[in-house]
């Protein structure tokens, strides 16, 4: 190799690295990774939703007192499932887009949440192998979207931070024209927690009075975060 062709690959090298340096490649892995556990999140609340037509069986089946709440985690699920409602990878700088989405599953997560807290007082119900099986799938799986959006959140984290620092926001501003993603925020404090509901068998004791679960009917399950 000649002295001019090593000069000339040194020159590549340092203007591959100085590109590298400036965001070229970390801003759009950091916005990749960001939407690959967005997808997670949407398949976790879809999982969600699929479970509910098990639930309107039970339910409508086991506690007719309990119909008009269940017509409300049906109407919210219809709400939370509409395409105009489902956030793209492509949406998720967009705040309107995403506020629209966390409305419509808090709606659904507390819905579901009031309906879960009211059926459980029902010792018919919860003596019921159908709706136990239920409710150890509706928490796990609450579980699975509380994961999903803490490591969602995460990654927007880490995107928003590679934006704004050095060298890297040379690149995301002038290059790609990277704009901040939205993070999934709690629509009220300690709505990330997955529901306990209390599935014992009925040992006699009173049922709660009217309004003794109140807090934890408006509290949406992990859902809601």
């Amino acid at each position: 190799m000649t002295r001019l062709a090593a000069i000339r690959t040194m020159i590549a090298f340092a203007a591959a690295a100085a590109l590298s340096a400036c965001g070229i490649n970390s801003v759009p892995t950091a916005e990749e990774a960001a939407k690959a556990k967005w997808a997670d999140v949407e398949a976790a609340f879809q999982e969600r939703a699929n479970l509910i037509p098990n639930l309107q069986e039970i339910v409508m089946s086991s506690a007719e007192q309990e119909r008009a709440t269940l017509n409300q985690v049906i109407e919210a699920r219809a709400s939370a499932t509409r395409p105009e409602i489902q956030v793209s990878g492509d949406d998720l700088s967009n705040p309107q887009a995403m506020q629209n989405y966390q409305a419509a599953q808090n709606n659904l997560g507390g819905a579901l949440s009031r309906l879960l807290v009211s059926v459980e007082r029902y010792p018919e119900l919860r003596s019921q192998e159908n709706f136990g099986r239920f409710m150890t799938q509706i928490e796990g799986q609450e579980n699975r979207i509380r994961v999903a959006i803490r490591d969602y959140n995460e990654a927007v984290r880490q995107y928003n931070t590679t934006i704004r620092t050095f060298p890297d926001a040379i690149g995301a501003k002038v290059i790609h024209g990277a704009e901040p993603l939205v993070p999934y925020q709690a629509a009220t404090p300690g709505a990330e927690v997955a529901p306990t509901l209390d599935m014992r068998a009925n040992t006699g004791a009173a049922a709660p009075a009217p309004g003794a679960n109140d807090n934890a009917a408006e509290a949406p399950a992990a859902v809601n975060q």
